[in-house]
């Protein structure tokens, strides 16, 4: 079974791929989270989507499920409006899974702030309409995402964090310069630029 990728959003090549070791959460606990947030989110209809058939009756993974694609897609119509966000940046279901749910979860407890913008804050996620999806942005993750540490951690647990992530992604080590480039702004934007 082929994972059913949005047309327009750009795709982690496999050997970028980052464990993210923060997450406690199983897999069936974050998809019962995941479930309860689009229920808290109201929309009209909503699909998720993995690349094998393990999956629940709502379509999201079963706890066992281990497809060899381990992106996740989730998609809702609200108003009339169509929704996508994905994930692959991690090599394990469960990572992805879970990322979508904080985004989800983040970006709703956003819309009931008292305070006003210019859109919606899912209109990042909002799909143009007809055939085209380009434009389109997925939910990336933050700079202790990329390093691996906890929001509040302190300026050495992240120089140490950097330290390790650049073994496996600096291009002098058979790493990728994308891959080292967003590990370095995501040290600069902890530090505060002071690297």
């Amino acid at each position: 079974m082929t994972l059913d990728w949005p047309n327009g959003f750009e795709r982690t090549p496999p050997h970028e791929r980052e464990p993210y070791r923060a997450f406690d959460a199983t897999l069936g606990q974050t998809t019962d989270e995941l479930a309860a947030e689009m229920d808290r989110l109201d929309p009209d209809d909503w699909r998720p989507s993995i690349a094998n058939q393990h999956t629940k009756s709502n379509g999201l993974p079963l706890h066992n499920a281990n497809p060899d694609d381990p992106g996740f897609v989730l998609r809702w119509t609200k108003d009339g409006d169509q929704f996508a966000v994905a994930c692959d940046a991690s090599p394990r279901l469960r990572d992805n899974v879970r990322w979508i749910y904080k985004w989800i979860h983040e970006t709703r407890m956003r819309n009931q702030r008292p305070v006003v913008t210019g859109a919606a804050n899912f209109a990042a996620a909002q799909l143009p309409s007809g055939d085209e999806e380009e434009g389109v942005v997925v939910a990336t993750a933050g700079a202790h995402e990329v390093l691996g540490v906890d929001p509040d951690a302190d300026d050495e647990e992240i120089r140490a964090a950097f330290r390790e992530r650049v073994k496996d992604v600096h291009p002098d080590h058979g790493g990728d310069a994308e891959a080292y480039g967003r590990v370095v702004k995501a040290r600069d934007r902890l530090l505060g630029g002071d690297e």
